[in-house]
């Protein structure tokens, strides 16, 4: 289609398009284009010491506006120099620096305005020429948060907010960021209690100064504060390093926490010091929000944990609902604080990070933080078997592209590729599995040790070994593959290395270790407590029949997911679609289950009218095997390593 003169003007006066411009052939050009570097001219990080120290003060009082104000005084020489914002997050294991939020960029020396440029090709590099005779700048800028969801997640409501300094400063290129030395302060709204890893130098009014720190470590130490606060020393009067559990909340009544609760809240230090034998921090805080307003996470860091989650946390605490955020997020002090990939650690963090062994740091919390959250108590044991027979169902039939194509090793790419976007079809292109996947591959490793020493050893020995080494050191000790191998190799002699690339290389299943445990995977019409629990504290009234007709959808009959080659996608489904209609009746969940019981005991395809984009269809379904969920059995006659992995350690 051609575009006129007139038609172009009128695209881009209204609507802001810019016309389509014919583009010229090689032919047609006089030159030939010349091949040009893409670098950056940000000087690479050394590991020198800093000359100065680095003030970082926060405004966080417009609450209303969700703005975060920002002024720093960075000691600097004349001549040019870089600032970088922080790009690559420790834990988000991504380039995530929210840089499309920093605004109203000012620089000043001597007190009068500098050019700033950003770099050509890195839009995280400011580029600056520091004036003779000036010892230090002035940075100021604000970081517009988000004021919906679709934005991004929301850090600040009327009743509190999450401070991560990774978003909130920039530095000097040139330097490895342990190098740096910082003296932070933030301001919080009126009557407003902080909670921190870092610990309170000074205060003045609502100002709060915090002890130097390097920033480093103050990107790995934020700040959360509220109207609504509640401070709890967990363990009080024990010889272990302190713990805290610093809690913000949306209303007073959310701050009340059940003697069950906080029973098993208490339990927490011992356990873990039970797991590892060690701590790697002098003391640890829990930063935990409770609210339906401020955006949900969990991030962990060395000394602290961002854990936010539904304002009725603790109002209506069960041991039917998960509750491993607290656990997960704890486990990371070891596994990926401490003890960290090589090619994850980085001098500062502008430089990429690798991805290759999340399924150690990810993997093995994510199998930690779900034996952890029984041992404690926060869980029951059932619960923790509910949930590891979800995530197994996962593996045996909803994962159809990691048997095929894709490779588990290959998912930790994914936080890097995707980012964390939705996809269209998630259980066949897969996405972060590393982290469920990884679990299972623990746990077929626990079995392994427990088999091999004859139930003399199990992966407590290794995290114990691997994790609890060298008590009360607070640094980044770095690990490789060979390093976990080797690790292994002394607890149980083995060839560890084919076992793990085997699963993490190969197209099979990784649902073994369920059956080298003593348990056996099966599917009823039943659906487990935990599954219903989660569907209700992720407010999801939809249905989820992936491991029978092989969907999911939302409350109103929208598709969330189609399994590939299951037998909603080979009548024709697929995600986005919208079910109106099942057999005749309107769709709703309770319409569509009855369906799928209907034709088990009947040679009818299920029938469903659908809406796709602004087309309406009929889809017939063959599918009479009735509903399925997934639970865990006993497999009488076998050890039953998985309770022993889940009993208290006295």
């Amino acid at each position: 289609m051609k575009t006129t003169v007139l038609a172009a003007a009128l695209l881009v006066a209204t609507f802001g398009l810019a016309p389509l411009v014919a583009q010229a052939s090689p032919s047609d050009t006089a030159t030939v284009p010349q091949d040009q570097s893409r670098s950056d001219n940000v000087p690479p990080p050394q590991n020198i010491p800093y000359p100065g120290t680095m003030k970082v003060h926060v405004d966080a009082t417009d609450v209303d506006h969700r703005i975060f104000t920002v002024h720093e005084s960075i000691p600097v020489k004349a001549g040019p120099m870089y600032l970088l914002y922080p790009q690559w997050i420790p834990g988000d294991h991504e380039p995530s620096g929210p840089i499309d939020k920093v605004a109203s960029l000012v620089i000043r020396a001597n007190g009068k305005v500098l050019t700033w440029k950003r770099d050509k090709y890195n839009v995280y590099a400011f580029h600056i020429d520091v004036p003779a005779g000036a010892s230090s700048i002035d940075v100021d800028f604000q970081v517009l948060t988000a004021q919906k969801r679709s934005e991004g997640p929301i850090r600040m409501t009327p009743e509190m907010l999450d401070l991560a300094w990774s978003k909130v400063s920039m530095y000097p290129a040139g330097y490895y960021t342990r190098q740096i030395m910082t003296e932070p302060s933030v301001t919080v709204p009126a009557g407003w209690k902080i909670g921190s890893a870092l610990r309170p130098q000074s205060q003045q009014g609502d100002t709060t100064n915090f002890k130097p720190i390097s920033y480093v470590d103050l990107v790995d130490s934020p700040v959360i504060a509220g109207k609504y606060f509640k401070r709890i020393e967990l363990d009080p009067g024990s010889k272990l390093t302190p713990m805290y559990l610093d809690v913000i909340a949306d209303a007073p009544k959310d701050l009340v926490i059940s003697p069950e609760a906080m029973k098993a809240l208490h339990t927490i230090p011992a356990q873990y010091h039970k797991l590892y034998g060690a701590f790697h921090f002098n003391h640890y805080d829990f930063l935990l929000w409770l609210s339906d307003k401020m955006s949900g996470k969990g991030l962990e860091h060395h000394r602290s944990s961002e854990d936010g989650t539904g304002a009725d946390f603790f109002t209506k605490w069960n041991l039917k609902t998960p509750h491993d955020l607290l656990t997960h997020e704890l486990n990371h002090s070891w596994d990926g604080k401490y003890r960290r990939p090589a090619d994850l650690w980085t001098p500062n963090f502008n430089v990429p990070m690798g991805d290759s062994l999340l399924w150690v740091y990810e993997g093995q919390t994510q199998f930690w933080g779900n034996v952890m959250a029984v041992r404690t108590g926060l869980e029951n044991t059932q619960t923790g078997l509910d949930k590891l027979a979800y995530v197994a169902a996962t593996y045996d039939m909803g994962r159809p592209g990691l048997l095929s194509w894709r490779t588990i090793e290959d998912t930790t790419n994914d936080p890097v590729m995707a980012q964390r976007a939705p996809l269209a079809y998630r259980n066949y292109q897969g996405s972060e599995d590393y982290y469920s996947a990884g679990q299972l591959i623990w746990l077929a490793v626990d079995a392994k040790l427990r088999a091999l020493s004859h139930d003399k050893h199990s992966l407590d020995d290794f995290a114990r070994g691997f994790f609890g080494v060298d008590p009360g050191a607070w640094n980044i000790n770095t690990y490789t593959f060979q390093d976990v191998v080797s690790e292994l190799n002394k607890i149980q002699p083995y060839d560890w290395s084919t076992f793990l690339r085997t699963r993490l290389d190969g197209h099979q299943k990784v649902t073994d270790g369920i059956a080298a445990e003593g348990w056996k995977l099966v599917y009823t019409d039943k659906q487990s407590d935990v599954i219903k629990a989660l569907m209700a504290e992720y407010h999801i009234k939809g249905i989820d029949l992936t491991y029978s007709v092989g969907f999911s959808t939302s409350g109103k009959g929208s598709l969330r997911d189609v399994l590939w080659n299951g037998p909603a996608f080979k009548a024709g489904l697929a995600p986005g679609m919208t079910i109106v209609a099942v057999d005749g009746q309107e769709f709703n969940a309770d319409n569509m289950k009855q369906a799928v019981k209907n034709a088990q005991n009947s040679s009818a395809p299920i029938t469903l009218m659908v809406k796709n984009f602004d087309e309406y269809k009929t889809i017939k379904i063959d599918y009479h095997g009735g509903l399925k969920y997934p639970h865990l059995v006993r497999v009488k006659g076998t050890p039953d390593y998985l309770s022993q992995l889940y009993a208290v350690k006295k």
